[in-house]
């Protein structure tokens, strides 16, 4: 097995999709004034960064080049792919979606993603060791977004759940 910076670069790119909106959220929540606002603005920048434009960009990539990513992810170019593209573009929709929705539709968007983003893990590590597929975008960076995007999301719309059913002190509400 020969790895390369470019093999390296393309088995991380998918780490996009998680660092970004972690930073952009880490900026602007240091501005927020109560741990609520803090906690929604994770939300936010998770499900539009994360899962939105992440799944999106999954869309554009597999219906406008699906030649490169059937080589990404090391295997032939089949009708399967653009299922997969569309599949992606249904997780899009719900991230947009999500921005905006209450912590109760953020957990069933984020189990959503979850059943189809942890089976395409698993599919992923089965063929990793059944077959040796070890194309950058079969193991890396790939596994880890498809596990953290849902995982993250599920847990931020929990820990919102119970903060808003935490008596709040009186000057918090007042703000």
């Amino acid at each position: 097995m020969n790895y390369d910076i470019a093999y390296f670069a393309q088995s991380a790119f998918p780490l996009v999709w998680i660092v970004v909106p972690a930073i952009g959220a880490f900026l602007r929540a240091r501005h927020a004034t109560s741990p609520q606002q803090r906690l929604e603005i994770w939300q936010r920048w998770w499900a539009i960064g994360a899962m939105g434009f992440g799944s999106l960009w999954m869309t554009v990539a597999f219906t406008a080049a699906p030649e490169v990513m059937a080589t990404a992810i090391g295997f032939d170019r089949t009708p399967f792919m653009f299922e997969i593209a569309f599949a992606n573009l249904g997780l899009a929709i719900l991230g947009f979606r999500a921005a905006s929705a209450s912590a109760r539709e953020r957990i069933t968007i984020g189990l959503g993603a979850g059943m189809f983003l942890w089976g395409a893990v698993i599919g992923h590590v089965y063929q990793w060791f059944a077959n040796g597929d070890h194309a950058p975008g079969n193991t890396g960076g790939v596994l880890v977004t498809d596990i953290l995007i849902p995982a993250v999301m599920i847990i931020l719309a929990v820990k919102s759940r119970r903060l808003a059913a935490t008596p709040q002190p009186a000057a918090e509400l007042a703000a």
